[in-house]
């Protein structure tokens, strides 16, 4: 069996990180620049080192990703698009991306750009892959949490559309689906999509009832020994993670794994010696997300360097003297690598290769124009011959003026050389401006020179509003009887795993034909096609999804949608590209943004808008089971027992005493909720002609809010404030507290 190469994409952090990348033969790497990336906490690079990496990559065969992999607010469009008029005219080979609505203003606008998914949109079934190809993506990165058994039948059903694939393969894990964890967020304002994750996960806790001091910290991610899998399954890059890691990290990781890929594709053979993985930071590995075994065996009660121990493990040390003595080793060769590495990155510059410029000419002959840079010379010609009368006499500052967008390009003007110019000759701008777009096309690398473009901004929908409606979120059966109140809108949750069959769910929607179906964020493989099975035979008048699988599915077959509250839409283009593109009625916007990012925001004609106004506070949602850390468990290995019938709920608590409920119910995967539920009341005042809809989420959460009243009744008391009784407030203030709203004062 011949086997197709495959991409070693390597993580870049800074200047360092990424020429260490090259030197260890990575074939592409992504970084990213000081704004719009999702590791803020990196150095990054600027743009004009970018333009220097560009070139000492593309000389060494190796690929540079840029990462845009951020949700985008409102008031930074305008930013963004002189950004992406920038980038536009260098050789960057792709960009990688998060916000839906960027993914449309770069299909429709700036359509040359390769575009790759970021794993914050939690790529995980077909519908997804079909939902990003109609955007322009040509890569997605595939979710952390799938096993082989669920990437292969993905990346052929990617490939027939065009569409590769990428899986990480190695560094830290998130113990949270990507794109789907608020704990940051909720806990201190700081978003993991927006770059800024804290991340909580990996601090200390109270210990809890099993022992474990640090409950949700996870081994990091090694999927080296099935390299060859991966290859076979046709992925087309291996993904290193570590934007934060210094060079001697990187270097490490991406040697150890390119002799690996090497090892495969010439000799057919697997190398068994992971040994160099663990000379570099690491916290243990584990591969059980890709084999499938996903269980206690994952975590590790200590987020700090695990080489030492392993070490002693390894070479069964047991004496603290041997053990000192072999950490002393460790560190020394770590401290040689450093070195060595440092030495050879000496010899990559990032300096932007020089270019001189010779002009010459007399009256009645051409402008002669010859272009030396590295080894090319190219000599060019003006179409019209010089003069001797005309506006202004071409002098430096005259032929500068035109000629300065040079700059912008990936060379160094190093001679601007104008000795042979005959004085006092003319030539018209026109003309000058035409030698200028033939030398911008060469120096780009053989393509045309691309204009800055403006967007044309979007309108504010001029439509009366109406009254907004209340909808209520519910997912146990028990409360169907809610959908027989006709002034509210009843949204029944449905679970990530069916152990039912499609025609019960479909009978059972039957039964209670008001109440309209709302599909989970995760769905992955055969509850993918439970879903869409279930869909197709119910054909509802109307669903609420947080899965852009289930709502390409819905566009396909005519299906009315709204874009539920766990896509986090943050911009107009967001919001706008589901109306024109997918067909969607509506959209829920994002829980994360405050009053001045809402507000802004520009609601299309017959498109409708939404906010939840009360809700359990969701920090995660994660594929693992939680409760081996936290109030342990007989089994070891999550089976399909546990996804169907484990029920339980559990709390950790944080060295500052706040709480965090862990909850497992039926069907679902685990999440974690804040201590109190979220529940804003001045929105329904602060932009009351914005919405055409509020909702309250009746799920049976547990935290510390107080939940005395029927359901019945909370519903009257929420349609009381959705229709103006501002006296309800304080009201509802006093029985629903305590609670949070820490994101409409803060923001994203």
């Amino acid at each position: 069996m011949t086997l197709q190469p495959i991409e070693l994409l390597a993580p870049g952090g800074d200047v360092t990180a990424i020429k260490a990348a090259i030197l260890a033969g990575a074939n592409a790497i992504y970084c990213g620049l000081d704004k719009f990336n999702a590791r803020n906490r990196a150095a990054n690079i600027s743009l004009e080192d970018l333009k220097g990496l560009l070139h000492l990559a593309h000389q060494n065969d190796c690929k540079i990703f840029l990462t845009l992999n951020i949700l985008i607010l409102e008031n930074e469009i305008n930013s963004l698009i002189s950004l992406l008029n920038k980038l536009v005219n260098t050789s960057i080979d792709g960009l990688i991306i998060q916000d839906i609505g960027l993914l449309y203003i770069l299909k429709k606008h700036f359509p040359d750009f390769e575009i790759h998914a970021s794993t914050q949109m939690t790529t995980h079934n077909k519908g997804q892959i079909q939902f990003l190809e109609k955007l322009g993506v040509k890569r997605v990165n595939l979710s952390r949490e799938m096993n082989m058994e669920e990437i292969k039948p993905l990346t052929a059903f990617g490939i027939e559309r065009g569409v590769s694939t990428e899986v990480f393969v190695h560094g830290s894990n998130c113990i949270s689906f990507s794109g789907l964890c608020y704990m940051s967020s909720v806990q201190n304002g700081n978003s993991g999509n927006r770059g800024r994750c804290s991340q909580p996960c990996r601090d200390a806790y109270q210990i809890t009832p099993a022992g474990k001091d640090y409950p949700l910290n996870m081994k990091d991610n090694s999927a080296y020994f099935d390299a060859k899998e991966l290859i076979e399954a046709g992925v087309a890059s291996v993904k290193i993670e570590g934007r934060i890691k210094k060079a001697d990290y990187v270097f490490t990781v991406v040697d150890t794994w390119r002799k690996q890929i090497d090892s495969i594709l010439k000799k057919q053979e697997l190398i068994h010696d992971n040994s160099q993985l663990y000379k570099v930071f690491n916290r243990d590995f584990s591969n059980s997300y890709l084999s499938g075994n996903i269980g206690s065996e994952m975590f590790i009660d200590s987020p700090r360097d695990y080489s030492v121990l392993h070490l002693a493990n390894k070479n069964q040390i047991s004496s603290i003297a041997e053990l000192e003595e072999a950490s002393l080793l460790l560190y020394q060769e770590k401290d040689e690598l450093k070195l060595a590495v440092e030495e050879q990155m000496r010899k990559l510059s990032i300096e932007k290769p020089e270019l001189e410029i010779h002009i010459s000419g007399e009256v009645n002959t051409p402008l002669h124009v010859q272009l030396i840079f590295e080894k090319d010379c190219i000599g060019l010609e003006s179409s019209v011959l010089l003069k001797d009368y005309g506006k202004e006499p071409l002098s430096r500052d005259v032929i500068w003026k035109r000629f300065k967008t040079i700059e912008d390009t990936e060379y160094h003007l190093k001679d601007l050389d104008l000795s042979k110019l005959q004085n006092k000759t003319y030539l018209p701008y026109q003309d000058l401006t035409k030698l200028k777009k033939r030398i911008l096309f060469y120096l780009n690398g053989n393509r045309e020179w691309k204009e800055a473009i403006q967007i044309p901004k979007l309108n504010k929908s001029i439509e009366a509003p109406d009254l907004p409606s209340l909808s209520v979120i519910i997912c146990s059966k028990e409360d169907a009887h809610l959908s027989q109140n006709k002034e509210v809108i009843v949204y029944f949750e449905l679970p990530n795993c069916f152990e039912e069959t499609a025609e019960k769910w479909v009978a059972f929607f039957k039964e209670n034909e008001s109440l309209i179906p709302y599909f989970p964020a995760v769905l992955i493989g055969r509850e993918y096609e439970f879903a869409v099975e279930m869909l197709l035979q119910l054909k509802p008048k109307l669903i609420l999804t947080n899965n852009t699988g289930i709502a390409f599915e819905a566009y396909k077959n005519d299906i009315p949608w709204i874009a539920g509250p766990s896509l986090n839409l943050v911009n107009s283009f967001s919001l706008l590209v589901l109306q024109k593109k997918f067909n969607a009625v509506g959209a829920f916007v994002s829980n994360e943004l405050n009053k001045q990012q809402i507000q802004i925001l520009k609601k299309q004609t017959g498109f409708k808008l939404f906010y939840s106004l009360f809700h359990p506070n969701i920090l995660m949602t994660t594929r693992q089971c939680l409760f081996h850390q936290v109030t342990g468990c007989e089994k070891q290995i999550i089976d399909d027992s546990c996804l169907y019938h484990c029920s339980k709920m559990a709390k950790i608590t944080n060295l500052k005493s706040s709480d965090y409920y862990i909850e497992k119910s039926e069907g679902n995967y685990h999440k974690i909720y804040d201590e109190s539920h979220f529940l804003n009341l001045k929105i329904v005042n602060d932009i009351p002609h914005l919405f055409d809809g509020f909702s309250i989420d009746l799920k049976d959460i547990n935290t510390q809010t107080k939940m005395e009243e029927s359901k019945e009744m909370i519903i009257e008391q929420f349609q009381s404030l959705v229709k103006g009784e501002k006296e309800i407030v304080d009201e509802l203030k006093s029985k629903y507290a305590p609670f949070s709203c820490f994101s409409y004062i803060k923001g994203i």
